[in-house]
């Protein structure tokens, strides 16, 4: 999909403050620092409307982008963040879980994991909680550009392993700088919520 038309149109971190105009939602989960920001405005083809930080932590609500009045855009704060208190952490999954239990409108969710890194404890947490509730998972290996090409499937099939991923389970190697990857997150992303080009 190409992008003219894009805005931050809601950020809360309960139920009555998100849209309840039903159009589809495709959230975005990944570990902090793992480049989520990135990938969105990678995605909308803008420099900076989510906003991006040296310091892993800062999104701390749910924030819910316009796209092309067609579908929403949802930043999940991210989780694993080591410097946060246990209570401030309990509270950003709450805000997650209440979230992803309850909300109608989600119709997939990308999965953000560092190709350069095998999936930690909580990527894993979080895959196999999505799995379990049925989701549509498709998953996003940011920073592809930071490693050689010919290193790509090696490091994919550390992912897979991983997460036990089946044959059928889509991960597409992504990189915010080179744009790599954009195409087929949209391809994947028009096909699960019928959006037609």
């Amino acid at each position: 999909m190409r992008v003219n038309n894009v805005s931050l149109a809601a950020v809360g971190v309960k139920m009555s403050q998100y849209p309840d105009d039903n159009k589809p939602e495709v959230a975005f989960a990944g570990k902090s620092n793992v480049g989520k920001s990135s990938l969105i405005n990678s995605m909308i083809y803008r420099k900076a409307l989510a906003r991006t930080s040296q310091s892993p932590g800062k999104t701390r609500t749910i924030n819910f982008y316009d796209v092309e009045n067609t579908l929403y855009f949802v930043d999940l704060p991210g989780y694993g963040y080591a410097r946060a208190s246990k209570s401030e952490i309990a509270k950003w999954n709450k805000v997650i879980e209440d979230y992803l239990k309850k909300r109608r409108s989600l119709a997939a969710i990308i999965l953000l994991i560092d190709i350069r890194h095998e999936p930690g404890k909580n990527d894993i947490t979080m895959y196999n909680w999505l799995k379990y509730y049925g989701y549509e998972i498709i998953i996003a290996a940011t920073k592809s550009d930071k490693i050689k090409r010919s290193q790509l499937d090696k490091h994919i099939s550390v992912i897979r392993k991983t997460l036990e991923l089946e044959k059928d389970d889509i991960i597409i190697p992504f990189s915010s700088e080179t744009k790599s990857g954009r195409d087929e997150l949209w391809e994947e992303i028009e096909k699960i919520c019928g959006i037609k080009q």
